[in-house]
């Protein structure tokens, strides 16, 4: 079920807020997430992928052995292993990468110079403000 537009901007607020609480905390997360790679980056790991696959099928077939144990489907193996993380974790945000509110992650905005409040009391008041105006 779609968010609607109200939760939508409610949930862009929170976000904004988080890279204006802690912005490196905010930034590590974004780094992690899985699964979220985009889609050229995907095709880049299918590819890999497959040539990886084709070293581990042609490594028997070149008989390439040390102490018994074809080198060449071990690094097949790998590059497909390689190419999995890949498709996963995808690559991470550059410098100055922007927040959905528009502001570089680690710049300064005219918020940072007034007083520090809690963001319960921050998101309350935007709440009872919606609620105001309508």
């Amino acid at each position: 079920m779609p968010l609607s537009e109200h939760e939508q901007r409610m949930l862009e607020e929170i976000e904004s807020a988080l890279y204006a609480e802690d912005p490196k905390f905010a930034s590590s997360v974004t780094r992690r997430r899985l699964g979220r790679s985009p889609g050229r980056r995907r095709v880049q790991a299918a590819v890999v992928f497959v040539v990886g696959l084709v070293l581990l099928v042609v490594g028997p077939i070149i008989g390439l052995t040390v102490g018994g144990f074809p080198i060449v489907s071990l690094v097949g193996f790998l590059v497909m292993f390689a190419a999995a993380l890949l498709a996963l974790w995808g690559g991470t945000p550059g410098k100055g990468s922007h927040d959905s509110a528009g502001h570089s992650s680690g710049g300064k905005t005219a918020r940072a110079a007034a007083p520090k409040r809690k963001f319960t009391e921050r998101m309350e008041e935007r709440f009872n403000r919606r609620f105001e105006q309508e």
